[in-house]
């Protein structure tokens, strides 16, 4: 009788996650288990035989200079990314964490990025960094004697300039993010740090950032994955140029789909989960090892 009653107790909440398990079942397990499979297939728009070929698609990505492009700009981009990003937005949400009129609006002003579409910000960006005359900031460079400069088409420029565009977008989004946890920080621990004669970076230092500890893990675990995934900005601004400079993993398995090489992107698809899950579980073992420090 009892299991019955549990059962039935159950019953509601069981079919209420059907539908979300068969969405993550029909769109993410099924996808990843059929690209697990053809990774180990030389399937190519070139001939109409599916052969099994065991690793030679992985045992070629190790010969592939172009991989290496890949791999370098990705991490190079989420490192820096994600540094600058926290960089700015964990002073500028302490400043907005008091208060001051018009904050509301600043608020507002620095996340409004975040709302727009990658796609829309890179073509944005890209007209705004053009280095033909109708380039705006080369426009103004030229006006005070700096001279023009090719952002998008210098190998120098053009990884430094898609980074400055997807600071400047998702800042605001990690700002909302510490915001949010500042918030739950007890004012009672910065009065008794005044009443012991702390002085402003000691409250920031002892205080603010090991209480932004969750925001933290969020905002810097999340920005790696992203961006290691990164792709739109990239196609909108760049299309992975000058010379691979910045191709990253999903825009060099993206040509090697529109080439037709399918069986060979499937194992770049592959090789890029492996690196996100290495790089998740390092990152989630030091702020576990930082969050117990802290509890001690």
């Amino acid at each position: 009788m009892k299991n019955d009653l549990r059962k039935k107790k159950e019953l509601p909440y069981i079919l209420m996650g059907i539908p979300g398990v068969s969405i993550f079942f029909v769109f993410f397990i099924m996808p990843l288990l059929f690209t697990v499979r053809y990774s180990f297939f030389n399937w190519t728009n070139f001939s109409p035989d599916i052969s099994f070929n065991g690793l030679d698609n992985y045992k070629k990505l190790f010969h592939d200079s172009t991989i290496l492009y890949g791999i370098k700009n990705a991490l190079v981009y989420a490192v820096v990314t994600v540094f600058l990003q926290s960089l700015i937005a964990l002073p500028v949400s302490a400043a907005l964490n008091t208060k001051f009129r018009g904050r509301n609006l600043f608020r507002a002003t620095f996340f409004c990025p975040a709302v727009l579409s990658t796609l829309v910000v890179g073509y944005l960006w890209k007209y705004l960094l053009s280095a033909s005359e109708l380039g705006f900031i080369n426009q103004v460079m030229n006006r005070i004697g700096v001279g023009t400069v090719n952002f998008l088409g210098d190998k120098r420029y053009a990884l430094a300039s898609i980074i400055f565009t997807q600071v400047w977008q998702w800042f605001g989004w990690s700002m909302v993010i510490y915001l949010g946890n500042l918030q739950s920080i007890s004012g009672d621990l910065y009065e008794a740090a005044s009443i012991d004669g702390a002085g402003t970076l000691r409250k920031f230092w002892h205080i603010t950032i090991p209480g932004l500890a969750p925001a933290l893990k969020i905002n810097l675990i999340t920005g790696m994955i992203s961006g290691l995934k990164v792709f739109d900005i990239v196609i909108s601004m760049t299309g992975g140029g000058p010379a691979h400079k910045t191709d990253t993993i999903l825009t060099l398995m993206y040509a090697k789909f529109a080439d037709g090489n399918y069986g060979y992107a499937a194992a770049f698809g592959i090789m890029f989960l492996l690196v996100s899950l290495v790089v998740s579980r390092v990152l989630l073992g030091l702020f576990g090892a930082w969050e117990r420090r802290l509890g001690q």
